[in-house]
């Protein structure tokens, strides 16, 4: 089936050159619709106002974590359901395991490639 290279995808970094590379790494893989937030509230409010098909978030970011906004996402009625990628530098067991039990559909160290995303996504949207 593939994946749908038309869903619009949520990057939500604090740090605007990531924001670009992810971006850049997405339009190579062929995506088009790509929305990006500076923190988890802006990303909070977005995800309000339309639906995603995939989130692709920061863990380090101020004042709401990447963590936190997925603990939002998961408690949310009409979010819940939302795919989740957690995008972090640290590979802390700790970290790993807190955003699975809060819900994470997947997770990538950077620094990272097209190819690692797009495995990623596929194994998160079902390619």
């Amino acid at each position: 089936m593939g994946l749908d290279l038309k869903m619009p995808i949520l990057v939500v970094d604090d740090y605007q050159t990531m924001v670009r590379i992810i971006r850049n790494l997405l339009k190579q893989l062929g995506f088009e619709d790509v929305d990006d937030a500076n923190d988890g509230t802006a990303a909070l409010a977005k995800l309000k106002e339309k639906k995603y098909g995939l989130v692709i978030s920061d863990w380090n970011m101020e004042p709401m974590t990447g963590y936190e906004l997925l603990r939002h996402v998961r408690s949310d009625e009409n979010l819940r359901v939302t795919p989740f990628i957690m995008v972090t530098a640290e590979s802390k067991t700790e970290n790993v395991i807190a955003a699975k039990k809060a819900g994470v559909n997947n997770y990538i160290v950077k620094p990272f490639n097209a190819q690692t995303l797009k495995s990623k996504i596929e194994a998160v949207c079902g390619a």
